[in-house]
């Protein structure tokens, strides 16, 4: 575990998992703790034992699945039950029995809460939670507390707030999180009460909510207050507009503040674990967040590119590979010669000025008609190896297509398509059937060329995107066709621009085709 003077503590699996949309089993808690754990955080929340089954069996298979090289694991939990001794509350013994070695218990802060929501006194919540501190304390466990509305209660009683912390302090607990329950603080405010927090002589966190958005802002001037333990989570998941990102707080306190939170190797894995950790939750990924996402060092305007042809730092805060990132140039409208040299140099051509010249003059031409090229950078790279070579060049050419819609009297839709080929010198005519027309197309290629181009079983259509670009023409209405596809080895994006959907589709997914065989290796003729 890393230094204990200062905490990065993670709660995707209790508070990330609370986000609308987001469900976690007990599979998927185990794989991100793993992720978690690869990043180097100190302390991974595993969720409530004794109030939620799942929870329960997670940190019971956690004692024999996992083998965490940094982190610990945390259970949360609440205080005793009004009247009931912390020795006889079945939920504070669930707590005892999981086996975690750090328990975070929730504590109300708010004098308002405790008598509304509680429905007891405000001396009784204090009892609770020394009695619940103090106990889990004997058995062993260290217990960190999170203040529960501390900055909303601070506002309506600021001496009771206080005395929260000094109680769970004085009975054992090692850190008080201050929590922005609701997420309506802002940075200025929310500071002046963490250093007056940090003034009790308690050890203090932060637990910030995103609803001002400035959960990582927040959590930063805490920390500048006084806070030397952070919560967070994962990607910014959590219920109504997210928690602090746990990855944007990490980069910020070590890249920029100079803390020393997780190795570094560990820190230039951060783009891939984040992105491992949206494909266990199923959520797409933020594409512009900051650090990990895939637009965070992308850059598109002419005069940005022709800055960083000259120094990559004059338009970047750092250097991308630091979290695991890479630079990307993106090709448009926008872009200038000096975009495309370097797109061009990062797909492993050196262009020639006139070269780059007319592949500008290519781009902004088709994009002018609809196209885009920053979504689909296969696209673009075939059409800048065509221009390299002076003229069209593919695998296969096309003499004809053809689909065919039919209803059948039960109500079915079955498409039929039927394509004729040529490739390797070879006329072929195949045929394909499918739910819709693009999928029969792309089963008629396949079962054309897969004789030729066996890899092709490896590729698979994923994504399939429609977007009008002229919708006043009604049905004559300009489309735009975007493709995604994989392979064992990453995925690309095609696209197609035509007054017919089948024909943007074909457009898209020719490409595609051809740059999967790109991929394999294939030259072409």
């Amino acid at each position: 575990m890393t230094d204990d003077r200062f905490h990065v503590y993670d709660t995707t699996l209790r508070d990330g998992a609370q986000q609308e949309g987001l469900n976690l089993t007990v599979a998927d808690k185990l794989a991100i703790t793993r992720h978690l754990d690869g990043l180097g955080v100190g302390f991974i929340e595993g969720g409530w034992p004794g109030a939620n089954p799942k929870d329960t069996e997670f940190f019971r298979r956690a004692r024999t699945e996992l083998d965490l090289k940094h982190a610990q694991l945390a259970a949360f939990g609440a205080t005793r039950r009004a009247g009931v001794k912390a020795a006889d509350d079945p939920l504070v013994a669930a707590l005892r029995e999981s086996g975690a070695p750090v328990v975070t218990l929730v504590a109300k802060s708010h004098d308002r809460h405790v008598e509304l929501a509680l429905r007891t006194t405000l001396q009784e919540n204090l009892a609770m939670i020394r009695d619940t501190v103090s106990h889990l304390r004997a058995e062993g466990q260290r217990v960190f507390l999170d203040a529960e509305h501390f900055f909303d209660g601070y506002k309506s009683n600021p001496a009771y707030a206080l005395e929260v912390l000094r109680t769970a302090a004085e009975a054992g607990a090692s850190v008080i999180a201050l929590c922005d329950t609701n997420g309506g603080m802002l940075p200025d405010e929310l500071a002046d009460v963490v250093h007056e927090a940090v003034g009790t002589g308690a050890r203090v966190g932060i637990h910030c909510h995103d609803d001002t958005g400035c959960a990582v802002a927040n959590t930063l001037a805490a920390v500048k207050a006084g806070a030397t333990h952070v919560q967070g989570c994962a990607n910014g998941y959590g219920e109504r507009s997210g928690n602090a990102n746990l990855f944007t707080v990490v980069a910020n306190l070590q890249l920029k503040r100079g803390f020393d939170l997780v190795p570094r190797e560990a820190l230039a894995d951060m783009t891939r674990i984040a992105h491992a950790i949206t494909e266990v939750t199923n959520v797409t990924p933020n594409s512009h967040a900051p650090y990990v996402g895939v637009s965070a060092f992308a850059h598109k305007a002419g005069l940005h590119a022709s800055a960083i042809k000259v120094d990559p730092n004059l338009y970047q805060h750092i250097d991308p590979a630091m979290v695991g990132n890479d630079m990307r140039m993106l090709v448009s409208d926008m872009a200038g010669r000096a975009s495309v040299e370097l797109k061009g140099r990062e797909l492993g051509y050196e262009l020639t000025p006139e070269t780059s010249r007319e592949l500008v003059e290519r781009v902004k031409e088709l994009e002018s008609r609809g196209y885009t090229f920053e979504a689909a950078d296969a696209s673009f790279e075939l059409l800048l190896r065509d221009t390299v070579a002076g003229e069209r060049r593919r695998h296969f050419s096309v003499e004809s297509w053809r689909v065919i819609v039919e209803r059948t009297r039960g109500g079915e839709l079955i498409s039929e398509a039927t394509v004729k080929l040529h490739a390797k010198g070879e006329r072929i005519v195949a045929t394909g059937e499918g739910n819709g027309p693009v999928n029969a197309l792309d089963k008629a290629v396949r079962a054309g060329l897969e004789r030729l181009y066996p890899e092709l079983a490896e590729v698979e259509l994923i994504d399939f995107k429609v977007r009008i670009l002229e919708g006043a023409h009604g049905t004559d209405a300009i489309t735009r066709v975007l493709i995604t596809s994989s392979d064992a080895t990453g995925e690309w994006a095609t696209v197609g621009v035509d007054e017919n959907i089948i024909e943007a589709s074909w457009q898209a997914l020719e490409q595609a085709v051809t740059y999967g065989l790109l991929q394999a290796g294939h030259h072409a003729d």
